[in-house]
């Protein structure tokens, strides 16, 4: 016999299985024991401030800057002199010797006439600071290839190292011109063209060319590559400003240009005209010198001084921000806490004269900044790091707010604590001798910055490059004083079983 059941008896059934199996208590589901609640605690602290000289500006970058001028804070010159090396593709070539076509000075064929054609450098100028109007007399200068002298890749080059070391001054400079930033042979239509880009052009001596194809001609291994092309053909240039006061500029990519005539076989009557092109590029050395006639330690004490209010970022000068963490203070009371948050703010001080759009001479802003312990100030610059977001962090400038924000310094106020109660106990040291021995174990430092970045498939940014900013900036910070710190905002989180 078949026997049924009504819907709502499966149903009841089921209900009674599960209670039946669940004999624990389920009052406490979803809800954390008392001695896992988390609390939240705020509190703000003081940062003192000041200004400090910074002479580790390593020079080693893409960027470039030549000229001359006033820097109207201070009143004083600031030259700028710079040296280039070339790149070139591995195994590089030029067409078979007897098929080149050589000619004379008259542009005339002769047998016994130059290899080259033409060879000249150009400068691409990214931006100007001064008059764009104002002449220069630029001299440009072959770096020297005597192995005692010659500017190797392992040469850690700062903004006030002597480049002229590296040069060969013994037989004059092998090209003068005098140049403006705005190139007046163009005419104005050619100069708005979107397909122009400003530069300047300077031609060198033809034998300079003959004497490059020439040393190819002799042993094309010294166009191998970048290395034996410095080494064995041509090391590169220094250029400098020999007159005129007024005009710095900033240089985008330097290139040396060679022209050379010669023909093919399968067209013997025709003669094809043709140019190698040798860059500047991040796979060789370049580097800018800075020469400043102005003791910067008066300003630096003037800033510094009772009363002041402000410090100040200022490159290539190279003054930087200096401040104190209060590591110690945000500590005590809170040493089983963990730091989840510690905000900073600078907050900018606008100058009204300099920060005109319309005025050539308006220092520009430091746009991203560095904070980096000061210890490390020289390691991060010399082995090529990326903020880590523990030692070192960077901001971008928040014109919106005129500040610079740093969102969360935690990790930084955790590492230092951490870091001298390690050593403390390691060095069994007392913490007065301990701070003795390392007076700016909690100093850290504010250097303008240029930030490169890239982006990934999955659309993540990440830096490839923190390198000092080189340019013409300039800006004032509000000062952390006794009287008036800067506040940071710092917020804790604990368990309430702790």
């Amino acid at each position: 016999m078949k026997h049924t059941f009504p819907a709502w008896s499966a149903i009841a059934l089921t209900i009674a299985f599960i209670l039946t199996s669940c004999s624990e208590d389920t009052g406490s589901l979803g809800v954390y024991p008392m001695q896992d609640a988390i609390s939240t605690d705020t509190a703000s602290f003081g940062i003192l401030s000041s200004s400090v000289a910074n002479d580790i500006v390593p020079a080693n970058s893409t960027a470039c800057f030549l000229g001359k001028v006033i820097d109207p804070e201070i009143d004083k010159a600031i030259t700028a002199t710079f040296a280039t090396q070339f790149h070139i593709f591995e195994n590089y070539s030029f067409p078979d010797e007897a098929h080149i076509v050589k000619t004379d000075d008259a542009r005339q064929v002769n047998e016994n006439g130059h290899l080259c054609d033409s060879i000249e450098i150009r400068l691409f100028i990214k931006s100007t600071f001064g008059d764009k109007n104002n002449p220069m007399k630029i001299e440009v200068w072959p770096l020297s290839s005597d192995e005692s002298k010659l500017l190797k890749e392992s040469t850690t080059l700062y903004s006030n190292t002597d480049l002229e070391q590296f040069a060969d001054m013994s037989n004059g400079p092998l090209a003068t011109k005098v140049i403006t930033a705005t190139d007046y042979i163009m005419s104005n239509a050619q100069r708005a063209s979107s397909n122009y880009s400003r530069n300047v052009r300077i031609v060198l001596p033809r034998e300079f060319g003959d004497n490059i194809m020439q040393k190819y001609y002799a042993n094309p291994d010294n166009f191998r590559d970048s290395y034996s092309f410095i080494r064995n053909v041509c090391p590169g240039f220094l250029f400098r400003t020999a007159g005129g006061t007024g005009t710095m500029l900033s240089l985008e990519v330097c290139t040396m240009n060679l022209g050379f005539s010669y023909k093919k076989d399968a067209y013997p009557d025709s003669v094809i005209v043709s140019q190698s092109r040798f860059a500047a590029t991040p796979e060789v050395i370049q580097s800018t010198q800075f020469e400043n006639s102005s003791d910067l330690s008066l300003l630096i004490d003037k800033m510094n001084a009772n009363g002041s209010d402000t410090t100040m970022l200022k490159t290539p000068a190279g003054i930087c921000t200096e401040l104190i963490l209060p590591v110690d203070e945000i500590y005590k009371g809170h040493e089983t806490d963990s730091i989840t948050r510690a905000a900073l703010t600078l907050f900018r001080i606008n100058n009204q004269d300099l920060d005109a759009k319309d005025d050539d001479y308006a220092l520009g802003i430091p746009q991203n900044i560095l904070l980096v312990r000061k210890q490390n100030l020289k390691s991060f610059f010399d082995n090529h790091q990326v903020s880590d977001s523990r030692q070192s962090f960077t901001t971008a400038f928040q014109p919106t707010y005129n500040c610079y924000t740093f969102n969360n310094l935690g990790p930084l106020i955790s590492y230092c604590h951490h870091e001298k109660e390690k050593s403390m106990k390691e060095l069994n040291m007392t913490e007065e001798e301990w701070n003795t021995q390392h007076p700016d174990w909690n100093h850290v430092l504010l250097v303008p910055v240029t930030v490169a970045t890239a982006t990934n498939s999955s659309g993540t940014v990440s830096q490839i490059s923190v390198n000092q900013d080189m340019s013409l900036c300039s800006t004032k910070l509000v000062r952390g004083t006794a009287a008036s710190p800067i506040k940071m905002q710092v917020t804790y989180t604990r368990f309430a079983g702790k």
